[in-house]
């Protein structure tokens, strides 16, 4: 079939792969402007702009997509894929393509619409996601949906379930093409609890020390790669990148610094007992073992987290 394929992240190129592996011709690439990248706002190019062009496909990036329905139909498509493209699409660009749209989307629709799934997954402590492939409607991610397969969380980081699921979503995007390609796809509405969830904000990547381990270690878990969990010490910030459960019976106040030992590790009192922090980057500093930065000594016990 001919494809035209949107998607902007990493996230999207396994899908991309996926389509053309199986031996589709994907007539055109559809991904976000270039960006400014880091402190010295270097423009950039989006992940998937890189991957169109190493197999030299055609790449459009239009500001708003809405406007470009002619050229999207000049591309003789009989199918658009979306992943993590970041655009609305208008009902002109849904009607441009014979067999529609569809969507390859990081949750269990209805679970998990809009912004953030897989971040969502790790902080709510979910066992389990996955990849739903849906016909898009003008809805958010209210379409119909064509296939769904699930994987489990365990006790993965945001960035490492996301490289999970982008794998799992080039093999469902190949299994959904084939079905639309043999005139076997079958169409079932959403259903069960619906969740609509939001971007998630640097603000809400805070460590509150006085809530549950279970729940910070999540936060934690949750905010890696990015935004990045933190809190302050002696005024300056601290990143959080992986922390465990850890016992303690004392009446220190939350978000105090209960070890500075390299061998006991950085452990931190919380509502519950403590955290024990493994991996953290002080300001300005390079991310680190929690055991190599407590043996340089920047971090004492008796110090306390805000």
């Amino acid at each position: 079939m001919k494809v035209v394929f949107a998607g902007t992240p990493a996230f999207a190129v396994p899908s991309l792969e996926a389509i053309l592996a199986a031996g589709h011709e994907v007539v055109g690439v559809v991904t976000q402007p270039d960006a400014p990248q880091g402190r010295k706002g270097v423009l950039t190019p989006p992940p998937v702009k890189e991957a169109a062009l190493a197999h030299a496909l055609t790449v459009l990036q239009p500001e708003k997509i809405r406007l470009e329905t002619e050229k999207l139909r000049a591309l003789g498509a009989d199918v658009m894929v979306t992943c993590a493209y970041g655009q609305i699409l208008t009902e002109d660009v849904l009607d441009s393509f014979p067999l529609g749209v569809y969507n390859v989307h990081a949750s269990l629709l209805p679970k998990y619409r809009g912004a953030s799934p897989i971040q969502w997954a790790v902080l709510n402590g979910d066992e389990t996601t996955g990849i739903t492939v849906m016909k898009t409607e003008l809805g958010l991610d209210t379409g119909d949906i064509l296939l769904q397969r699930s994987l489990s969380v365990g006790e993965d980081t945001a960035g490492e379930l996301s490289e999970r699921l982008a794998a799992l979503g080039g093999e469902c995007i190949a299994e959904a093409l084939a079905l639309l390609e043999r005139g076997e796809a079958e169409l079932t509405p959403q259903s069960g609890e619906i969740s609509l969830v939001k971007k998630i904000t640097r603000e809400a990547a805070k460590v509150d020390f006085s809530a549950p381990a279970a729940h910070i270690v999540r936060l934690i878990r949750g905010m890696n790669p990015s935004p990045v969990a933190y809190a302050f010490l002696a005024g300056q910030t601290v990143n959080f990148f992986r922390a465990e459960r850890a016992e303690w019976q004392g009446e220190e106040g939350c978000g105090t610094v209960l070890t500075d030992a390299p061998k006991q590790g950085l452990l931190v009192k919380c509502g519950d007992g403590a955290v024990k922090i493994t991996e953290l980057q002080l300001a300005g500093g390079k991310r680190l073992r929690a055991a190599d930065l407590l043996n340089g000594r920047k971090i004492q016990k008796g110090q306390k987290f805000e």
